[in-house]
């Protein structure tokens, strides 16, 4: 999920039924980052999956 869409996807949780749904934010926008921002980006989310992972 990128930071410009976190709202839609908050919102679409709460009408799914899951509130508190977790997920991980990379800054927006992709098409122009650069590779070294992709990279930090992917590590990012790896990170925040495993947290939410030993949470779950």
């Amino acid at each position: 999920m990128t930071t410009k869409f976190v709202s839609a996807a908050e919102l679409m949780a709460k009408v799914l039924g899951m509130p508190n749904y977790q997920f991980s934010v990379i800054e927006h926008p992709m098409s122009s980052a650069t590779d070294e921002q992709l990279q930090r980006q992917a590590m990012s989310v790896i990170e925040d999956i495993g947290q939410l992972m030993i949470e779950s």
